[in-house]
């Protein structure tokens, strides 16, 4: 894609994968009409960036609190995939930093592609071994003894020769169970598909609604009991809720912070997680570029303090997130044209570009988290998508 800028306005019509989020009713009845992809050599604020796009085709978001924010009411919505910020280049570099992409109402004939099965066709490398891996759990471990960080999150890669059409593939992997943001979103030369079962921000009535996810443990009765019982997770996890809560403070009305659920457990293909709703009335004049400012990128991927735990991990992670631990959703409207927004956080998240595919996978790191079980739960995250995007098979 271009260097120069973004690349904006060209048309491709019908579609035969869903983005995340986009509603039941309008599946059969969406068409592409525009898109934004930005990568950050291009320059420039991703946020404003995504926001005056929205806004030239008639989603205009600068306050929540206002009137109906829908002035285009042929508009859908718009899929939207933001990247985090890092300073490691990205192991699959056509995805841009920043895709949106606008659909209108418009019956869909769906696409007849001329396509042969894709599959991974060869063994996973990561980006790191088990031992360092587990070496850089030890090394977050000191930052946190020297009172540098909290928590913080680690994420790791995998990548693995990919050949053929990927559309079964990562419908596969948008279909897991659990998967609340399962859906497809590509260009010309590259594929994102999520399995996420998290919420980054929901915005729907005037009130924002986040619900991190921390804690994981395999889905079997004593899986489950273990997670309940553990002092480390629970400790961890309210850590971050405690995050969020600051996040959503910034750009709530005064004294509408709360907490509706904490540490509920809930089910994720083959894993238990334990998952808490945050949630709070947005203070007027609070629009879509100072909301996600305030919660992007998401706590449970970065850690505490959320500034001081990205530059620990960007230290010691071996590549950069790419589209991984970031937002993907869908950004629309009511029925009475007021803005809504669904962004999931863009764990159990895969890409395939140049063909290869890639996935990450990390876990939130504290002073009593034990190496090597570090490693096995990462593992055990990517597993489901390795097999989804094998075709079911076992994946090395």
């Amino acid at each position: 894609m271009s260097t120069l800028g973004p690349v904006v306005g060209y048309r491709r019509g019908s579609v035969d994968l869903h983005p995340p989020g986009l509603p039941t009713a309008c599946r059969a009845y969406i068409w592409e009409r525009s898109r934004l992809e930005w990568h950050s050599r291009d320059g420039g604020d991703p946020l404003r960036l995504l926001c005056d796009f929205l806004a030239s085709h008639g989603v205009q978001i600068s306050d929540f609190s206002g009137s109906p924010s829908v002035t285009d009411r042929s508009v859908c919505g718009a899929a939207v995939l933001l990247s985090p910020p890092s300073v490691t280049a990205s192991p699959a570099p056509a995805v841009p930093d920043l895709a949106a992409v606008v659909y209108e109402h418009r019956h869909s004939v769906g696409m007849e592609v001329a396509r042969r099965p894709g599959a991974v066709t060869g063994p996973w490398t990561p980006s790191w071994t088990p031992e360092e891996h587990a070496a850089a759990v030890q090394a977050v471990r000191e930052a946190i003894a020297r009172g540098d960080v909290y928590v913080v999150n680690l994420v790791g890669h995998a990548s693995a020769p990919f050949s053929g059409d990927p559309r079964e593939a990562l419908a596969r992997l948008a279909g897991l169970p659990g998967a609340k943001y399962g859906g497809v979103l590509h260009g010309d030369d590259w594929w994102v598909a999520s399995a996420s079962p998290e919420t980054l921000v929901e915005v729907a009535g005037g009130r924002v609604t986040t619900r991190p996810i921390k804690g994981t443990r395999p889905a079997t009765p004593e899986g489950r009991a273990e997670l309940l019982a553990s002092a480390k997770e629970r400790a961890e996890h309210v850590m971050i809720v405690d995050l969020e809560r600051n996040d959503l403070g910034r750009v709530a009305r005064t004294g509408s912070v709360r907490v509706d659920e904490l540490f509920a457990i809930r089910r994720w293909s083959g894993l238990w997680q334990a998952e808490s709703t945050v949630s709070a009335e947005l203070r007027d004049g609070v629009g879509l570029a100072e909301l996600l400012a305030a919660v992007w990128p998401g706590g449970s991927v970065t850690g505490a303090p959320k500034r001081a735990a990205v530059e620990v991990a960007g230290r010691l992670e071996p590549v950069g997130r790419g589209p991984s631990m970031g937002a993907f959703g869908w950004i629309g409207h009511d029925h009475t044209g007021r803005a809504s927004v669904d962004l999931g956080l863009s764990i159990r998240t895969a890409a395939i570009s140049a063909n290869r595919a890639h996935l990450w996978a990390g876990g939130g790191i504290v002073w009593d988290s034990d190496p090597r079980a570090e490693v096995a739960e990462a593992a055990a995250k990517t597993a489901p998508l390795k097999r989804a995007l094998s075709g079911g098979r076992a994946a090395g």
